[in-house]
C-alpha cells in the first residue's frame, strides 16, 4: 500500500468547498492502493461555518494531522486574511516532522488556498517526495483585469500580484495536475510549457450518494432558511454568489419579468432564493443578487441571503425545493462542485452554463436537466426560460429522468480510482527517472 500524503487546510468540520474532492475520496482510497493522511489547519484558527455531520463519514483508519495558524484577529490589522498564508510557517514545520519520520510516496494538494502550493518544490528537494496539484480553481486568473473595479473582489489588486509571484513557484517543479476544468490545464500549459510532459487529468468533483442518507437519516435536526407556504412555488439556488452571474440572473429576471406582465396571477406566486452567495465571514457578505433584482423591480419575490449554510442543511435545503436552478458563468471553464447534489436531490433542474463548461456537460450527459447556453443571444435566452418558468409554475415541468447509469460515473468511488491513476503514473515517472 503506498502513502499519500495530503494537504488540505480547510477539512472537516469546516464547510468548505474546496475539501469536498478529499472528504469524499477518503473511504474509496485504500480500494485503489492508497493509504491517505491529511493534513489539515485546526478549526479554531478559521472563520469559515463548521458542520459536525461532515465527519461522518470520514474512514476511521484515516490519520489526521492538525497544524495552527496566525490568529486572524492579529493579522486583519495589516490586510491578512488567507489561511494559507497564515499557517505557511506551521505547515512547514509540521510536514517537516512527518517527512523525517514515515515515508511518504506522494504529497497531494487539493485546495484552492493556493500559497500553501509553494511548500511542495521545497519539500521535494528536501526530502525526494513528488508532488501533484489539484486545480479546483484559477490560481492566477486574468478574469478580473478587464473588469471594473466595483466587479473586482475585494483586494484584487494584491492578490492578482502575489499569485503572480507564486503560481510559477510552484508549478517549476510539479510532478502532476489534476484538474476540474480542462480550460484550467491549458492556460498553465501555455504559461509554463515544461508541464506538457507531466501527467495530467481532467477529474470533475465527485457525487457522493451517502450524504443524502445522511440528510434523511438527520431531517428532524434541519430548518429550512425560507418560508415555505402553499400559496408559493420557491424557486432555490444554493451555491456562491458574485459579478460572475449577473448574466444568468438578468435572463432569468428578464423571463419573469416578461411572466409578470403576461400572466401576473400565475406568476406572482414565484419566489426566487439565493442562498449561501458569500464566502465572507457571518453577515459580513455582500449581496449580488438582490440588488439586480431590485434594479429590475421584482425584489419582492426575489431573497438572497449572503451566509453560508452548513454543508447538509444546505442539501437538506436542496431536498425541500419545489424547483432548483443554478447560475453560472458564461467562462466556459467554470465548473460547479455544487452540481452533483442538485441531481441527487432528482428535483426539475434548470442551470445556466456556457454549454461546453463541464457542468453542462455532466447535466445534458446524465439527462439531469435544462442547461441555458449562455454563449447565445440573451434575448433569444430569455424567451426559452419564459416558457420554462411558465410550465413549471402550471405544474407541467416535471423533473428531468436522470440517467443514473451515467451518473455513476461521476460517484466518488469513480472519481478516486482516476486520482489514483494519475498517483501511479506519477510515482511510475518518479521511479524511472531515480532508476
Amino acid at each position: 500500500m503506498k502513502k499519500l500524503l495530503i494537504i488540505s487546510p480547510y477539512f472537516p468540520p469546516i464547510n468548505a468547498a474546496d475539501m469536498q474532492r478529499i472528504r469524499m475520496s477518503l473511504p474509496y482510497f485504500s480500494s485503489h492502493g492508497w493509504e491517505p493522511a491529511v493534513v489539515m489547519v485546526e478549526p479554531e484558527y478559521t472563520d469559515l461555518p463548521t458542520d459536525t455531520l461532515l465527519n461522518e463519514n470520514i474512514p476511521a483508519s484515516v490519520t489526521i494531522h492538525q497544524v495552527k495558524a496566525l490568529p486572524k484577529k492579529w493579522t486583519s490589522k495589516v490586510g491578512l486574511g488567507s489561511i494559507a498564508l497564515r499557517a505557511l510557517w506551521f505547515y512547514k514545520r509540521k510536514v517537516n516532522q512527518l517527512l523525517k519520520s514515515e515515508k511518504f510516496d506522494l504529497i497531494y494538494f487539493s485546495t484552492t488556498q493556493f500559497p500553501v502550493l509553494i511548500l511542495g518544490p521545497y519539500w521535494k528537494k528536501k526530502f525526494g517526495v513528488p508532488y501533484i496539484i489539484d486545480m479546483q480553481d484559477p490560481w492566477r486568473s486574468e478574469y478580473y483585469q478587464d473588469k471594473s473595479k466595483i466587479e473586482r473582489p475585494k483586494k484584487h489588486w494584491f492578490s492578482y500580484r502575489l499569485n503572480k509571484f507564486l503560481e510559477p513557484i510552484a508549478m517549476q517543479k510539479v510532478d502532476g495536475l489534476i484538474s476540474v476544468s480542462k480550460g484550467y490545464l491549458d492556460t498553465l500549459t501555455e504559461r509554463y510549457p515544461q508541464l506538457n510532459d507531466l501527467p495530467k487529468r481532467i477529474i470533475t468533483f465527485a457525487a457522493f450518494p451517502p450524504d443524502f442518507e445522511t440528510v434523511r437519516k438527520h431531517r428532524a435536526e434541519f430548518n429550512l432558511p425560507y418560508l415555505k407556504t402553499a400559496s408559493n412555488y420557491n424557486f432555490v439556488y444554493v451555491g456562491r454568489g458574485g459579478h460572475d452571474l449577473k448574466q444568468a440572473a438578468e435572463i432569468l429576471f428578464s423571463a419573469f419579468q416578461t411572466g409578470l406582465k403576461a400572466h401576473p396571477r400565475l406568476f406572482k406566486h414565484a419566489r426566487f432564493h439565493f442562498i449561501g452567495t458569500s464566502y465572507a465571514p457571518k453577515g459580513e457578505g455582500v449581496a449580488t443578487i438582490q440588488p439586480i433584482a431590485r434594479q429590475m423591480d421584482i425584489s419582492t419575490y426575489v431573497n438572497e441571503q449572503t451566509d453560508r449554510l452548513p454543508f447538509y442543511q444546505s442539501l437538506f435545503t436542496l431536498d425541500n425545493a419545489d424547483h432548483l436552478m443554478i447560475l453560472g458563468s458564461e467562462d466556459k471553464s467554470y465548473t460547479a462542485s455544487k452540481i452533483f447534489p442538485y441531481i441527487l436531490s432528482d428535483k426539475p433542474i434548470l442551470a445556466f452554463f456556457h454549454s461546453e463548461s463541464s457542468a453542462a456537460q455532466i447535466i445534458s450527459e446524465c439527462q439531469a436537466g435544462t442547461v441555458i447556453p449562455l454563449e447565445e443571444d440573451a434575448i433569444h435566452l430569455q424567451k426559452i426560460v419564459y416558457e420554462y418558468l411558465h410550465r413549471a409554475l402550471l405544474g407541467r415541468q416535471q423533473p428531468a429522468k436522470t440517467d443514473w447509469k451515467a451518473f455513476e460515473n461521476y460517484e466518488a468511488f469513480n472519481m478516486c480510482r482516476k486520482q489514483c491513476e494519475v498517483f501511479n503514473e506519477v510515482i511510475a515517472n518518479a521511479e524511472r527517472k531515480n532508476g
